[in-house]
């Protein structure tokens, strides 16, 4: 246990600063950094408890008030980010007279109460994200503490029970995502690319804690389909349901027993479109074209294969897709100019986008049922996904895979379809 741990060292401009903003219970924020740092802040007095994996539950002012007391920066603005399971704040910081040039944007995430079980994890994830950077990847920077960490730990006494929360700081990346533009065949390539290039990358990625991403029962990896059977009640009885216990089988009986022949990485495991940003350009024709100018979220980060890369991104970018049989031929040609697939990674290829349809659209189904005040967010897959994972169903696998690889095969001969 961290020596300083329960030490409260008040800080009397922040407490000044919630009793003016009404927060005034008396319940206290220990704010313990990994190094050894710890402050106390006046909570909010909002007793709500979250079920769960217990989201963070920060109002403006006392996330204004862990940047200003554990990064030592002054906050002008801020304002809440969508999430799925933690909190997230978008914050302008005050630049200071006679301070070298450097962001003003940024973003605190909050993890939630079992994540925060697991700092070792969070901190592979932060050496990942600036091991990325400096090999070139649009991925943000992320920020020291005061006392020059990575993270600190923040221990919430609500009055009936603590609760723990690692926080963490990164640059604001500039950007749209990609669920808000129209997404050209030539884009969907160059994020295949990305996607290969991310995992390849991550091949000469060393740290002493790397074992932390052996998540054995992470609901999020591709090789866990399985446990979905403990969700899938949350569908009620229709199609929907049919199709996934269909999968979930399929996937036990044609995946699980390929695991061994498939290559082994780290997966980023998340790229979706809202975590995948661009900037646009004009070209010589006028018309707008596309770079990606940023890659989002390393929380669903652990060790996998290839060709679960490859499938989850195809099946987050057929989410906002017009023709969304289309776009996993123009991935996958992408992603093999990098690291071509195996004759048995690709026989896999369509029952894993199948698979994580399902991962998403059950646990988006359950989520809500804990977290309604999250729903918009929470049900955006759901959109259009049950419909694309029925399409693909009733069109079958020889079907669909017959119009990926006859896209991706078209990039050999530089004619993509």
């Amino acid at each position: 246990m961290n020596e300083n741990q329960g030490k409260h060292l008040k800080i009397g401009q922040l407490e000044h600063w919630a009793a003016e903003s009404g927060s005034t219970s008396g319940r206290r924020i220990v704010v313990v950094s990994r190094g050894g740092e710890s402050k106390d802040i006046m909570s909010s007095g909002d007793d709500e408890q979250s079920q769960a994996l217990a989201k963070p539950t920060f109002t403006e002012v006392q996330a204004s008030a862990v940047v200003e007391s554990v990064f030592g920066l002054k906050v002008s603005k801020i304002q809440p980010l969508p999430s799925y399971d933690d909190q997230n704040f978008h914050v302008h910081i005050s630049k200071i007279k006679d301070t070298s040039d450097g962001p003003i944007e940024y973003v605190l995430k909050i993890s939630n109460t079992e994540a925060s079980k697991n700092p070792d994890l969070i901190e592979v994830q932060n050496h990942i994200i600036m091991f990325l950077k400096a090999a070139g990847f649009p991925t943000a920077s992320v920020c020291r503490t005061k006392g020059d960490n990575t993270t600190s730990l923040m221990s919430v006494d609500s009055g009936t029970e603590i609760k723990s929360y690692l926080v963490r700081l990164l640059t604001y990346l500039p950007g749209k995502p990609i669920a808000k533009i129209p997404v050209s065949s030539q884009l969907l390539y160059e994020i295949g690319r990305l996607a290969a290039k991310l995992d390849k990358a991550l091949e000469k990625f060393h740290h002493p804690k790397l074992s932390n991403l052996h998540r054995e029962n992470f609901i999020w990896n591709l090789k866990n389909i399985p446990l979905l059977e403990k969700y899938v009640d949350a569908l009620g009885q229709n199609r929907n349901r049919e199709i996934v216990e269909q999968v979930i089988q399929l996937f036990k009986k044609e995946v699980m027993t390929k695991l061994s022949h498939f290559r082994e990485c780290i997966n980023h495991g998340d790229l979706n479109d809202h975590n995948i940003l661009v900037e646009s350009s004009k070209s010589a024709f006028g018309d707008a074209v596309y770079q990606v100018s940023g890659i989002l979220d390393f929380g669903d980060m652990s060790y996998g294969y290839y060709v679960f890369e490859v499938a989850i991104t195809i099946m987050y970018m057929m989410i906002e897709s017009k023709n969304p049989i289309q776009v996993g031929g123009h991935v996958l040609a992408g992603f093999e100019s990098i690291i071509p697939l195996t004759a048995v990674e690709r026989s896999a290829l369509f029952l894993l986008v199948c698979s994580r349809f399902c991962q998403s659209l059950v646990m988006a189904t359950y989520s809500c049922q804990l977290h309604p005040e999250n729903k918009e967010y929470l049900m955006i897959t759901a959109k259009t996904g049950w419909k694309h994972l029925q399409q693909m169903f009733d069109m079958g696998q020889k079907a669909v895979e017959e119009i990926w690889f006859e896209t991706a095969k078209s990039y050999e001969s530089g004619i993509s379809l």
